[in-house]
């Protein structure tokens, strides 16, 4: 028996009830205004979705389903002496709300285990690209080549009723997430390793068989990789790797399709594919001061004619948070814990000395803190993963467990097809025109 897909059969049903009442007796309740600088700002802070997994609070940052970060490092499960949880429990909680068993999350890694086989296809379609073609770029390719065994799209086909969504949904996201490991091991191996690919150890979590794969086998690394998968895993739904999964699943396009869609988001310059920005604009400033232990007075100097030069900090500043990223705060207390003595991870400390006053000072700056991705890369170069550009695969593995619990609540909601109202500029001018401002 599937525990854990009955268990969420009966907490969304309950859901799906209370808010078909709420939007029945309430609907046309005003829940928020929107500002003409909203409509030309992206819809920063628009409330418009619903996204049951985790939420976002500019002070209090991230939180999973009511627990904070350092509340999920204390409450879920760990394995085998591990100082950190296992990224099973955190997918149980944010799928049903519930703090999982020990036992309860053996049968989850068991069963993503058992799920976690990938065709001969797929690794024969990575291997025929060329071997410099983007990470991101093979992992997107991947997941669309998995497509063929999805369970939503066969059922979908064969006539099952709305009613039965969730569960295709719950199979598909079971399957994917159980096979994401070793798709984007095989990328990693492949792309930097000359195809010396390792094969799961099926003794392992998913998050250490991940590490394994990946060719670190010690325990601090499994611990990294376990705690990465964790706090990377969701920042609700508005952030566009999260809203590009929700829209396109929102079509009813499967899993592999709809998560896809979240990765070519996750890609871009001004989401995931910061973190590899961080850690090469790290790389540059070693080179140009010519040492890889610079001074903070060095640091400072390096950090002003980057301003000056009209660029920004990588990794500092949020769209939405006030206060150091949370996210940011565990990675520092892991390296605190476990390499204290890395060069590398020293820099980003005196970063997060230098940089925020900085910032501060210029006056204009809303948030001068770290967010996640001003430590994560440190920490995968002292492990001697210096490849950054395979760091958004990292992420898109571990994000995959907030999108699509997302998307199986969505499907269990009864959600429509996502379809805001646009409108032209000359429209805005003319509605401006007989405002009173």
């Amino acid at each position: 028996m599937d525990q854990l897909k009955q268990l969420f059969g009966e907490k969304s049903e309950i859901v799906r009830t209370q808010l078909r009442d709420l939007v029945k007796e309430k609907g046309k309740v005003e829940v928020d205004k929107v500002y003409l600088e909203q409509i030309y700002g992206g819809m920063r802070g628009v409330k418009s979705m619903i996204w049951e997994t985790s939420s976002l609070d500019p002070i209090q940052g991230i939180t999973f389903r009511g627990y904070s970060i350092p509340a999920l490092q204390e409450k879920l499960p760990k394995i085998n002496g591990s100082t950190e949880p296992m990224p099973e429990g955190l997918f149980w909680l944010m799928l049903v709300g519930e703090i999982p068993t020990d036992e309860q999350v053996q049968w989850l890694s068991d069963e993503w285990e058992r799920r976690s086989k990938i065709d001969e296809h797929t690794f024969k379609m990575l291997d025929s690209l060329p071997a410099d073609t983007h990470p991101m770029t093979q992992f997107s390719m991947g997941v669309l080549s998995l497509q063929r065994e999805s369970v939503f799209a066969r059922r979908y086909f064969e006539g099952m009723g709305k009613s039965e969504f969730w569960d295709a949904s719950y199979e598909d996201a079971m399957n994917l997430i159980a096979k994401l490991p070793q798709l984007a091991a095989y990328i990693y191996r492949r792309t930097f390793f000359k195809g010396d690919h390792i094969a799961p150890d099926h003794t392992l979590d998913w998050g250490a068989n991940f590490a394994h794969m990946l060719g670190n086998d010690t325990q601090d690394f499994y611990d990294f990789i376990r705690l990465y998968l964790t706090i990377h895993a969701d920042h609700e739904g508005g952030n566009a790797s999260a809203h590009a999964t929700h829209l396109v699943g929102s079509t009813l396009s499967d899993a592999y399709m709809s998560f896809t869609g979240g990765m070519t988001a996750l890609a871009g310059p001004l989401h995931g594919l910061a973190n590899q920005e961080v850690i090469k604009w790290v790389f540059e400033m070693l080179e140009s001061l010519g040492k890889d232990d610079p001074s903070k007075e060095e640091i400072t100097d390096f950090v002003n004619r980057t301003l000056d030069e009209g660029k920004v900090i990588p990794g500092y500043g949020h769209a939405v948070l006030r206060e150091p990223d949370p996210r940011f705060i565990a990675q520092k207390r892991f390296a605190e814990k476990h390499l204290r003595e890395s060069g590398i991870v020293q820099v980003v400390w005196k970063l997060f000395d230098v940089v925020p006053p900085i910032l501060q000072s210029l006056g204009k700056v809303k948030n001068p803190w770290p967010n996640v991705d001003a430590h994560s890369g440190a920490i995968l170069v002292h492990y001697g993963m210096k490849e950054f550009t395979f760091y958004t695969v990292l992420f898109g593995v571990s994000r995959a467990l907030g999108v699509l619990s997302a998307l199986c609540w969505s499907r269990a909601l009864g959600f429509p097809l996502e379809r805001p109202k646009s409108i032209t500029s000359q429209w805005l001018f003319n509605f401006a025109d007989q405002k009173q401002v």
